[in-house]
């Protein structure tokens, strides 16, 4: 009976373990032949998925729309509290006058001690003896029987306060003076107004105790 035949004797070289195992690996990591399929066997060449995957961008931080409808009504707020009530120097001017200027000019004057005055307002031509005038011009004209008939005359021709004021008195007779009021002031109030009419009547002796 003949021995066996050794490998080595005939001259081959037994399989390692890794030499039979590679067939399997081989067959069950190989693409079918049917259709072209990648395989999961790692190569050098395979880029690293974390490595490759690009970082996330951080989200951005949008404002609540709560908050955005919040502040417009604050927005607003704060701008009407820039704007400023309109002053009653800006009314209309003969509304300015019977609703502003003669009541406060009426007070005035009786905290000076006169009482029976006689304010109005009325538009009618200038009463100043030589100086003749067909226009006719808005005038308050005061006056009272204290110490004589005296009277004053207020002057708007330009029915505009801002603009030029005459100012006469006399007593018992027509004026014989035109006289320019509150000329130097830059800005007419309604309270520069009043004291700039009663000062020109104390100037003239007619108020207090004079």
């Amino acid at each position: 009976m003949a021995d066996p035949t050794n490998h080595n004797q005939a001259g081959e070289v037994a399989p390692s373990s890794v030499d039979q195992q590679a067939p399997s690996v081989a067959e069950e990591h190989a693409p079918s032949t049917d259709s072209p399929e990648a395989t999961d066997i790692p190569t050098a060449n395979t880029p690293d998925p974390k490595a490759a995957k690009p970082a996330a961008a951080s989200p951005k931080r949008e404002k609540p729309a709560a908050a955005a409808t919040e502040e417009k009504p604050a927005a607003a707020a704060k701008a009407a509290k820039k704007e400023k009530a309109p002053s009653v120097e800006d009314k209309p001017f003969v509304e300015f006058i019977e609703q502003d200027y003669l009541p406060a000019l009426q007070k005035a004057i009786a905290q000076q001690g006169v009482q029976d005055l006689q304010v109005s307002f009325a538009k009618q031509k200038l009463p100043i003896t030589g100086f003749e005038s067909a226009e006719e011009c808005w005038q308050i004209i005061g006056s009272w029987k204290e110490k004589g008939v005296r009277q004053f005359n207020l002057y708007f021709p330009e029915e505009d306060i801002q603009g030029k004021k005459g100012f006469s008195c006399n007593e018992g007779k027509k004026p014989s003076t035109l006289e320019s009021f509150l000329i130097d002031e830059r800005k007419i109030t309604l309270d520069l107004l009043v004291f700039g009419l009663v000062q020109r009547l104390d100037g003239q002796k007619w108020l207090g105790i004079n």
